[in-house]
């Protein structure tokens, strides 16, 4: 199953396949030429139509995490420094945009500190891991490495305020598809899952519109489906 969202607009589709065949089905991302906001998996960064690419920071926080999770207890560790100037900058972006409409007039010099602890913390990780002596450090390697190579993706809610720190608007559609699975087991059939995912969009949709969930789903019994205005 794959998720697609905006502050207005919510798709959730299913397909047989993982890769590029699974999301050039669903429509979105072949003709999408805003930011597109995801997680590091590759098939993502073949869409070249996009104006950008914002890789998601929860998902990087977790990587993080389970790289401090395996050092020893009180010992400093990079990747946590790492997720400490991320904080940082995420706590400083917000305030700013709390008073105002755009990045513009960021503290510059604080933001750029922050920068450097991010960066110095990637180059030390890069360092300790470049051994590469088990599978597990080896993994942080690539970690390190991919945060080096994709810090403007991953910076990039630092300098524009449309890019949002993380792609948690899709992962929230994705929750009630996980809660009917615990409750109901799977689907027995891909027409069956393709509807589910119909009638998942349909709600999420009109909820972002204001509109209740029960009265949408009365109009759409009655034959008068409610439909977002498009551009």
């Amino acid at each position: 199953m794959h998720s697609a969202s905006t502050n207005k607009h919510s798709l959730l589709t299913v397909h047989p396949q993982r890769g590029r065949a699974a999301t050039d089905a669903a429509g979105v991302l072949p003709t999408f030429t805003g930011l597109a906001v995801h997680d590091a998996w590759a098939p993502y960064d073949t869409y070249k139509g996009v104006a950008g690419h914002v890789l998601c920071n929860a998902h990087l926080l977790r990587e993080l995490q389970a790289v401090q999770d395996e050092a020893d207890g009180g010992v400093w560790c990079w990747a946590g420094q790492a997720a400490d100037a991320l904080g940082d900058m995420k706590t400083l972006v917000d305030e700013y945009l709390a008073k105002a409409s755009s990045l513009a007039g960021i503290d510059s010099a604080r933001l750029e500190g922050l920068r450097h602890q991010w960066s110095s913390a990637v180059a030390i990780g890069l360092d300790q891991t470049s051994g590469r002596e088990s599978t597990l450090v080896a993994k942080f390697h690539a970690l390190a490495r991919r945060m080096r190579e994709r810090e403007a993706d991953y910076l990039r809610f630092t300098v524009d305020e449309r890019a949002p720190f993380d792609n948690n608007a899709a992962e929230r559609q994705v929750r009630m598809v996980k809660v009917r699975q615990k409750v109901s087991g799977c689907l027995r059939s891909l027409a069956g899952a393709q509807w589910f995912c119909v009638v998942r969009s349909y709600v999420a949709t009109v909820a972002k519109h204001g509109i209740g969930m029960f009265d949408a789903l009365v109009q759409l019994a009655q034959g008068r489906c409610w439909m977002p205005e498009t551009v």
